[in-house]
């Protein structure tokens, strides 16, 4: 048999009935109920339908109860407040995987040997010479003496 606080359970793990749940977030199990029916909180189901929550649920539970007692949000905004945070988080795992499949793309083309400086000069390259081509220049014509400044009145034009 496993212990609850063993670390193979996670903090995901939906262990807690309602009533234990309620008790750890300091909180009466109807208002568990309430959070759930609404949609700020969601515990697994066991088998026969009944609630069971997580270490993570009742983390959320701790922080609804502070967001509206503490700061005032009424449960509309401490709803919307952890769908972005879950947002959030998801975006930050996403970018964390983007960085290291970029990682492995630089490692998978770069040289093996020692890093070279980049060739100065000749080339048509931007500012420094050695990346890839800066943008075409090309001469404007003005047509009708548009552009052209414009001659004072009194003076002759050159």
């Amino acid at each position: 048999m496993r212990v609850v606080n063993d670390p193979s359970f996670g903090v995901d793990a939906p262990v807690y009935v309602i009533s234990v749940a309620a008790e750890l977030a300091g909180m009466h199990p109807q208002t568990l109920r309430q959070y759930d029916r609404l949609g700020i909180v969601s515990p697994g189901r066991a088998s026969g339908r009944g609630r069971r929550y997580s270490m993570r649920d009742i983390q959320t539970l701790r922080e609804v109860q502070r967001l509206s007692q503490e700061e005032g949000v009424n449960l509309a905004g401490i709803k919307r407040i952890l769908e972005l945070q879950h947002e959030v988080d998801q975006l930050r795992e996403q970018v964390f995987h983007l960085a290291n499949e970029l990682e492995a793309a630089r490692r998978a083309v770069s040289p093996r040997g020692p890093r070279r400086p980049p060739p100065r000069g000749g080339g048509r390259g931007g500012a420094g010479g050695g990346g890839p081509p800066g943008p075409l220049r090309t001469r404007t014509r003005f047509r009708y003496g548009v552009g052209r400044p414009t001659p004072r009145a009194g003076r002759r034009p050159r």
